[in-house]
């Protein structure tokens, strides 16, 4: 196949323009350090997906404990209907910000309406209740650091609504990760750009079949069981130096990344260096679930490269049955007990 070689900034950038590439060559001895964030553009996001979990928790709290949460905050707790209603408020608010991901703009203005609210009530409980007004004065600072975060990010959400259906969209996950292996770049090459092994060492990929040349169909494990399948198409590679890919148009999960095989210092094996980038399902709130369970991108990106390491240098890998396995989310170790790796 000759292809012209890309830089890793170039490959992937053009028909995903939200994931990009440092390009930076890999560091370290064995592991580098790992890299898990989203892209600094989409901190509306971010904060958007953060507040409506915040609403959810203080409408909860307000529905299940209203007296407790009326004395708190220095309100009358013999009004339980009221911090209901309050509480039922903050609970559709929540969920409608992160039901709608990327265009929460309505919702979060919803909650600056309910801020105004909030503290009209507040206002009014300092009126009639003279020996709790301490109390309801510092609820009330609260509530106004809340409510400019809400005007934040409903003028920041409001202008991303206008945006140009063309203009790149960001909020992409990146992952960096790096890994020493005893043989050849030739070798790990060779062995990665059979895409069908990947599987062998990719605990979250089913299979991998090879459709043309610079094409192939990817199926991978999803939540609860179920399949996310996706086709993808080899951008530019350099034999024995990198392979960089990107997901084609319908993916499940878009993604794009590059994988380098650079000789280490002193003819001491190779650097295998993996750059990812994808958009979750369910954008910000994905990612953290996905984290909660132990399976966020970095997590699977290094026990992937572990494994690789292993196959490649020694035939097989090992598996941890009956044996103490790495650091895994609370969920995740109920769910995978005596799971291999």
């Amino acid at each position: 196949m000759q292809e012209p070689a890309l830089t890793s900034g170039q490959a992937g950038s053009a028909r995903y323009p939200f994931l990009r590439f440092n390009g930076a060559p890999p560091r370290a001895s064995t592991y580098s350090t790992s890299h898990y964030r989203t892209d600094g553009p989409d901190r509306a996001a971010q904060l958007a997906q953060a507040l409506g979990w915040f609403s959810i928790g203080v409408g909860l709290a307000e529905l299940l404990a209203p007296r407790a949460a009326a004395r708190t905050i220095g309100m009358d707790k013999e009004r339980p209907l009221l911090l209901r209603s309050f509480g039922a408020r903050e609970l559709a608010s929540g969920l409608g910000i992160l039901v709608t991901g990327r265009r929460p703009a309505g919702w979060l203005w919803a909650r600056v309406a309910g801020d105004a609210m909030d503290l009209a009530a507040l206002a009014a409980a300092a009126g009639s209740a003279r020996s709790r007004r301490g109390r309801i004065a510092l609820t009330a600072a609260a509530v106004a650091g809340v409510t400019a975060l809400d005007v934040l990010s409903s003028l920041q959400n409001s202008r991303r609504a206008a945006r140009p259906a063309s203009e790149p969209a960001s909020g992409g996950v990146q992952v960096d990760q790096c890994i020493a292996v005893n043989r050849s770049a030739e070798d790990c090459y060779r062995f990665w750009r059979e895409f069908e092994n990947l599987p062998r060492f990719m605990q979250h990929l089913e299979s991998v079949q090879t459709t043309s040349d610079n094409r192939s169909h990817w199926v991978a494990k999803g939540p609860a069981g179920m399949s996310v399948e996706w086709d993808a198409e080899v951008t530019a590679e350099q034999p024995n130096q990198f392979i960089a890919w990107h997901s084609m148009e319908g993916a499940d999960v878009e993604n794009a990344g590059i994988v380098r095989f650079e000789r280490a210092a002193g003819g001491r094996g190779t650097m295998v260096h993996v750059e990812l980038q994808y958009r979750p399902p369910g954008g910000a709130a994905g990612a953290m679930v996905a984290k909660l369970f132990g399976e966020e991108p970095s997590q699977q990106i290094e026990e992937d490269l572990r494994r690789f390491k292993q196959l490649i240098e020694t035939g097989e890998i090992a598996t941890t049955i009956g044996q103490p396995s790495g650091r895994r989310g609370p969920v995740a170790r109920l769910l995978r007990k005596g799971e291999p790796g």
